[in-house]
């Protein structure tokens, strides 16, 4: 190395450093945690008129699914996948009872969601989301698209409980 390669070296700037990738950002091939268990992130559905994010993640066998949301303050719910039949977009009740818990309806939208990786619905497209709340803090989620229905039972997450390990 020349000598006015070295001056020059001690004048330029450091590079500068990597932003990390926030909870909102991560997509398949990160791992973060969720409640003490370490996930892989394989799919990630986002909807950016509502900033959210809907990330599939896998624990070996086990999947799960984290819906963040930013609004005053990031938002986080965990949910789990349930067995369950809708008949109709147009007749999603305002009452929900399953196993003998009453849920009821708290939001309703629709927006045009981004997919990447492996999610319940493998296209981009319009999706209709109910979200409904019961008495004891569960959470109930109803997701349709391209005339598919997916529910999701679930609780709520403190910030505190999902981390960021690694982001690609």
């Amino acid at each position: 190395m020349s000598v006015w390669k070295r001056i020059g070296n001690l004048f330029s700037k450091a590079p500068a450093p990597v932003a990390e990738k926030s909870v909102l950002q991560l997509s398949p091939g990160d791992i973060c945690e969720v409640s003490l268990v370490t996930y892989e992130v394989t799919g990630r559905v986002s909807n950016r008129s509502r900033n959210t994010v809907l990330l599939t993640l896998r624990d070996g066998a086990d999947i799960a699914y984290l819906h963040i949301e930013q609004r005053e303050q990031l938002q986080f719910a965990l949910y789990r996948s349930i067995d369950g039949r809708m008949d109709s977009l147009t007749e999603v009740p305002a009452t929900m009872v399953l196993d003998d818990e009453t849920y009821y309806l708290e939001e309703e939208y629709e927006g045009y969601v981004a997919v990447s990786g492996q999610t319940p619905f493998m296209n981009a497209g319009e999706q209709h989301v109910w979200q409904f709340q019961a008495d004891n803090s569960r959470l109930l989620r109803i997701e349709w698209q391209n005339g598919r229905f997916v529910l999701y039972e679930g609780e709520k997450t403190i910030p505190g409980d999902v981390r960021v390990i690694r982001a690609s």
